[in-house]
């Protein structure tokens, strides 16, 4: 295993952390030999159960119990839908999947200081993970970010610091910043997605070691489009599932440069409007991994779509007069769900599964007011 510059080719050890190839592209991890069945460690209920595929001894893992979040069967605009519910993680978010991973690897190497920018679940995940491996974290957060996300952050013994402007120029600011501290993000370090394509292996295991129809998440930089995308090709490869599943990313429409690059057909961002959405967790406008998202949605016989404001509020609330109460990112990928049953890209026929990202606990006040809740006095 070794880093590569997938601009030039240019390979890196493993031995000295990184997050960027001297070129200043990102940088990816070469391929892995996977996991198959007898390589499951059955004695833990984490992402460390698959540790023989993640190339870090678990005796290093940074871990406070996440993953083996659980599958449950349901129904989504009268379509047959498992939910995976990845918001019951230790800071409330996917996030953790790929953090415990990454904190692991980067403690393991003697980074001890690190740096992170973030909407809000990623700050909250590193700031705990940093906490629970001794390393000082400061993350830098849009000054818009919701505060319970904010003091989350802080409480986990955090620098936080609020930037003003969009949610592209807190990343400007980090890139700054990483001349004096390590630049451990999510959206840079492949290590994040070495951790979520644990995803995939979850979801294996939980079907009963067979592969769903399709997979449905939110889409912002693209995380988990990679990490189903490096999970299933790996169980693939060992001959443990039949074929790739479908991958479907959903943006919300007022901040979509995915959902336009897929419609253009080709391969880089193209010029689109941006606006600011309630789906913060995915107001990405400026992603870094853009080829390789599009390309592993579309070798899958996936796609992309986006959704308006008003279809991520409805489906917000659907989800919660279900019992799931999650944060409007998650939202959006329901009501890319319906779009896609309406379309006929999804049929009830098919394993399909909803990704649900991310807590509705960290933005409870402004999930009130969109969806117009109050007490009534008895």
């Amino acid at each position: 295993m070794h880093y590569i510059d997938p601009s030039t080719g240019a390979t890196y050890p493993l031995e000295a952390a990184r997050w960027r190839a001297d070129s200043g592209h990102y940088l990816n991890l070469g391929a892995a030999p996977g996991l198959k069945h007898a390589d499951i460690d059955h004695s833990c209920y984490s992402v460390w159960r698959y540790h023989k595929a993640l190339l870090i001894p678990r005796a290093n893992a940074v871990t406070l119990g996440e993953g083996w979040t659980p599958l449950i069967d349901g129904v989504w605009d009268r379509t047959p839908v498992k939910f995976k519910l990845e918001f019951m993680m230790p800071t409330g978010s996917f996030k953790d999947r790929g953090m415990t991973v990454m904190v692991s690897y980067l403690k393991h190497r003697g980074v001890d200081h690190v740096l992170e920018d973030s909407s809000g679940n990623a700050g909250a995940s590193l700031s705990a993970y940093a906490a629970a491996a001794g390393m000082r974290c400061r993350i830098l957060v849009p000054e818009t970010a919701s505060y319970p996300k904010i003091a989350q952050i802080a409480a986990c013994g955090a620098d936080v610091v609020t930037i003003r402007g969009s949610r592209q120029d807190v990343a400007d600011a980090a890139m700054e910043m990483s001349r004096e501290i390590f630049y451990a993000s999510h959206n840079w370090q492949p290590f994040f997605v070495e951790g979520t394509k644990t995803l995939a292996y979850e979801l294996w295991e939980q079907l009963g070691f067979r592969e769903p129809d399709n997979v449905v998440v939110p889409l912002g930089y693209g995380s988990n489009v990679l990490g189903c995308e490096r999970g299933f090709a790996e169980l693939l490869r060992n001959g443990e599932i039949a074929r790739m599943p479908r991958i479907f990313g959903v943006q919300a429409a007022n901040c979509a440069p995915y959902y336009a690059a897929h419609q253009s057909g080709g391969e880089a961002l193209v010029p689109t409007t941006i606006a600011p959405t309630i789906a913060e967790g995915i107001a990405s406008s400026q992603p870094t991994r853009v080829a390789e998202v599009l390309r592993a949605v579309r070798s899958s016989g996936g796609g992309i779509v986006a959704v308006s404001e008003e279809e991520i509020v409805t489906a917000l609330g659907v989800l919660a007069r279900m019992g799931l109460y999650v944060e409007p990112t998650s939202a959006a990928a329901a009501a890319g769900l319906s779009l896609l049953t309406k379309k006929g890209a999804i049929n009830q026929a098919e394993t399909t599964v909803l990704v649900l990202t991310g807590t509705g606990l960290k933005t409870s006040e402004r999930i009130g007011q969109l969806l117009n809740l109050g007490a009534r006095h008895g």
